[in-house]
């Protein structure tokens, strides 16, 4: 199975069909009345798809377990068909469309099954997946285009020449996914003056989103929030809420990081860990649905961007 432990538990939902035809009209009229020898075949053939949902991951090899937290399963019965709609939901890192078909494919085997004995004509068509939603494809172009980011990394070490930036490359890695230009990658020491410098100079430029990472942690040199706070106008505490939990269900020390995110102006400032494993994760949690800040400030200008 692929991995999905970087992605987000989200709420997942998917819409599949199938259609089961018959090759008399006496089929149908007999499911109205009740009549199938073999029983009730809507609830009976209902019974077999929330039953055989469950199961998806244990008979396709590459699906992975889930909470299946709701399955409706409904008819639409014609003259000489029988269309079956299966939707499911979950909140989980991945969808949920195989489910929902696999669901739709056994409903449809089941009423063959029970068909079988008063018609010999029936066929099943048109297993297909209607619709889908869920995960960060939703977000992907929910965002104005042409946004301008910068990527500073705070680190005394690093601005040193005795390390090598891991966190801020991760960092570049992730936004090329996100059709964003870079006009700035920048290593400056933990100086407060520095970072209110590089700050202003970067919004001097017309950046859009500042990235920093380093100097959110609890050691002495570590004043990161303490130089952006000040210059933040509009405190955003949700960003940073969602980054911490993201890392906290994945190590233990995610909550000691004291990261800041806010407005000044219309650009957004957001602070992240110093480490390669935080920098990244903060990324996953975050991107692209954070890019959404642009479509809702007050005089954005699209046509600009």
């Amino acid at each position: 199975m692929i991995d999905i432990t970087h992605k987000s538990s989200t709420l997942r939902t998917a819409l599949a069909q199938a259609t089961v035809k018959v090759s008399k009209a006496e089929t149908i009229q007999a499911i109205n009345d009740n009549a199938v020898p073999k029983g009730n075949v809507l609830e009976i053939a209902r019974a077999a798809g929330l039953l055989g949902i469950k199961q998806t991951a244990n008979l396709i090899p590459d699906c992975h377990p889930m909470p299946i937290e709701y399955t409706g399963i409904d008819y639409e019965l014609g003259e000489m068909e029988i269309e079956i709609s299966v939707e499911v939901k979950t909140v989980y890192k991945t969808g949920v469309e195989v489910e929902a078909m696999h669901a739709a494919s056994l409903v449809a085997l089941t009423l063959y099954d029970m068909l079988k004995p008063i018609d010999k004509g029936i066929t099943i068509e048109n297993i297909r997946l209607i619709k889908k939603k869920g995960g960060k494809s939703d977000y992907a172009n929910r965002y104005p285009k042409g946004l301008k980011a910068a990527v500073v990394v705070c680190s005394d070490s690093v601005s040193a020449g005795k390390k090598e930036d891991k966190a801020g490359q991760a960092i570049l890695d992730k936004l090329k996914a996100f059709d964003l230009e870079v006009t700035a990658y920048d290593i400056i020491p933990d100086e407060q003056e520095t970072i209110q410098a590089k700050v202003k100079a970067l919004i001097a430029d017309g950046v859009d989103l500042l990235l920093f990472t380093g100097g959110t942690g609890l050691s002495d040199r570590d004043v990161t929030p303490e130089a952006i706070a000040p210059m933040i106008e509009r405190d955003i505490p949700g960003i940073m809420e969602a980054a911490r939990k993201y890392g906290q269900e994945r190590m233990p020390y995610a909550m000691l990081s004291r990261g800041v995110a806010g407005t000044i102006g219309k650009s957004i400032v957001i602070t992240m860990p110093g480490s390669t494993g935080g920098a990244r994760e903060s990324m996953d949690a975050l991107f692209p649905a954070v890019l959404h800040i642009f479509d809702v400030l007050k005089g954005f200008d699209h046509q600009k961007k």
